[in-house]
């Protein structure tokens, strides 16, 4: 076996040569690792620092693994494993996946987002088969799908975020080939293709890291998933970044949602962040990339500082809308539903609610101010995986409010200038929950089941769908049975897309002035954003018919429910 000098960089590599791989692994905790390759074992060269590397022919496909003390382990780079989590890794040529030519991404302005979980999308739960249904999402009016994680965990089913070997697809989803196909065939239909990355935690049955590079973690800082992760080890953030410049650059994708950010680092922290943009930003695309993380600390620094972090995933409009029409108070609801109403103002005007101001019913202060933010730095939702999924039931905000004002609070989300994003089967009024599975096995699986159940005492157990049972995930396929008014709920979203496209965006691109958000009463607002090219107005109210926009103003859409609710939307030019 050769070796060779090159910095060392995580996982298998292909040269350029035919058939020639570099291998490389971080495990500074030990003097040898070996690598077994297409059933032979060759030693591997330590250097000072702790990398472990080599060279060896072999072909695409081929198996192969890193051992420790006499065991085999697959790469926790590993781009596609042989089966499941314990097993081999294979090796993948990256440079032979087919990528999109002449496609220059799109402006951030004009994203339309689809956030789904490719196991339940389809029957088939593939990618393959969520490729055949990505006309139908670009004809309805959306410009990005945003596909909950691809890497692997252990079992057939899950969310996603218990990944434990994030280069890896899911085999249960399909291949690297086919995810290439998926990213290459959505970009000739207009649309971007965001993946939802984990960088916070690993899953709790096979992180391959703590058993060959122990020293990824930080055992004095725990999370509530174990050691944190040391991100203050530079080869720990290599690993990250290579992941990311594998997606974007390897895949083709668009961009990256980043999982729980708040949880990356000490308490605080948004230098990793920072870190991942520029080094976004030095792979040179020669095209749009865009960074969306979920951070529920409501930072703003980090935003405004880094282009390429677009947006932030903003809970506080959803808690909002949720009170607002729900009347729940529970948890993390409980600042919102003092005065939901008066929060959908201030989410409106400012994106966030919560700005580091005090606040009923929260003990400690959260948040930066974020009213000098344009409103495209916001991705907003009535429904995420989250916010459904995390209930003890999975239930859906139609399912709890019915279709009337639901149906307004749609309209609100799309017309108005922020990013809206909708969660599979929300465009079609699905009623199906979408609950939280898994596929773990023994102990593991028993302990899973127990602590779900004990997240909701007030539930009988019987209530709380056991996550590991194969029903739970079927339930939670939103296409399985369309409800009966899914043809008009479809009608309705492609109507709302259509003026968003035709009326919205080009003013939000022309550039944001300010904004002016009145409370009119208790719950009626009028609200105007202010553009380059002019200006966009909605009235909304939960007590009667939606008051008169202003005499400048052309109307193009206006609608009311028979429970009282009711949005008048308008335009002008400047």
């Amino acid at each position: 076996m050769q070796h060779d000098t090159e910095i060392p960089t995580w996982g298998a590599r292909k040269h350029p040569d035919a058939d020639r791989w570099t291998f490389n692994l971080w495990a500074p905790d030990t003097d040898r690792i070996a690598l077994h390759l297409d059933g032979k074992t060759y030693p591997m060269e330590r250097s000072a620092d702790g990398w472990h590397s080599g060279t060896a022919e072999a072909p695409a496909g081929a198996e192969y693994g890193f051992e420790r003390d006499g065991k085999v382990f697959p790469d926790p780079a590993s781009r596609f494993q042989a089966g499941g989590v314990h097993a081999l890794s294979k090796l993948v040529d990256m440079e032979h996946l087919p990528r999109s030519t002449g496609w220059s991404g799109r402006d951030w302005r004009t994203a339309v987002v689809m956030e789904l979980h490719v196991g339940t999308f389809t029957r088939e739960g593939t990618i393959a088969a969520a490729t055949r249904r990505l006309p139908e999402l670009a004809a309805m009016g959306f410009t990005a799908v945003e596909l909950m994680p691809l890497g692997q965990f252990d079992g057939d089913r899950g969310w996603g975020y218990d990944v434990v070997l994030p280069n890896a697809v899911h085999p249960a989803y399909g291949t690297p080939q086919e995810l290439a196909d998926f990213i290459r065939l959505a970009q000739s239909h207009g649309l971007m293709v965001l993946i939802d990355a984990v960088y916070n935690h690993f899953g709790p049955e096979g992180c391959v890291q703590s058993q060959l590079c122990p020293s990824f973690f930080d055992a004095e800082r725990q999370t509530p998933w174990g050691a944190a992760i040391d991100f203050n080890r530079p080869e720990v953030r290599e690993f990250f970044f290579q992941n990311a410049a594998m997606w974007l650059r390897d895949y083709g994708a668009d961009g990256l949602r980043l999982d729980a950010v708040h949880q990356i680092g000490l308490p605080g922290e948004t230098g990793f962040l920072r870190a991942l943009a520029a080094y976004v930003d030095g792979l040179n695309l020669g095209r749009e990339v865009h960074l969306v993380p979920e951070d529920e600390r409501n930072l703003t620094d980090y935003i405004e500082a880094e282009p390429t972090i677009r947006a932030q995933w903003n809970d506080d409009y959803h808690h909002a809308v949720h009170t607002l029409l729900t009347g729940e108070s529970f948890s993390y609801y409980a600042p919102f539903a003092v005065d939901p109403f008066g929060d959908l103002v201030t989410a409106l005007r400012d994106g966030q609610v919560d700005q580091g101001q005090e606040r009923p019913e929260r003990d400690e202060l959260r948040g930066m101010p974020s009213n000098h933010l344009p409103p495209e730095r916001f991705v907003n939702a009535n429904q995420t995986h989250d916010q459904i999924g995390n209930r003890a039931r999975g239930d859906r905000l139609i399912a709890l409010v019915g279709p009337g004002p639901v149906r307004i609070v749609h309209a609100l989300l799309t017309l108005s200038p922020f990013i809206p994003m909708l969660f599979m089967g929300e465009e079609e009024g699905s009623r199906a929950p979408f609950q939280f599975f898994t596929d773990f096995h023994g102990d593991l699986a028993k302990a899973v089941s127990e602590g779900r159940r004990s997240e909701f005492p007030d539930f009988a157990n019987a209530d709380v769908p056991d996550p590991n049972e194969r029903s739970t995930f079927t339930a939670s396929r939103p296409y399985e049975k369309p409800a009966e008014d899914a043809a008009e709920w479809r009608e309705l979203t492609t109507h709302l897309l259509t003026l968003r496209h035709e009326h919205v965006v080009p003013l939000v691109v022309s550039g944001w002035e300010g904004e002016d958000v009145e409370r009119l009463s208790g719950r009626s607002l009028l609200a105007r954003w202010h553009f380059a090219d002019g200006a966009l107005e909605i009235s909304f109210t939960m007590e009667g018919p939606p008051p008169s926009l202003g005499r400048d103003m052309r109307e193009i859409f206006y609608m009311t429910d028979d429970c009282g609710a009711g949005i008048r939307v308008g335009v002008s030019t400047a």
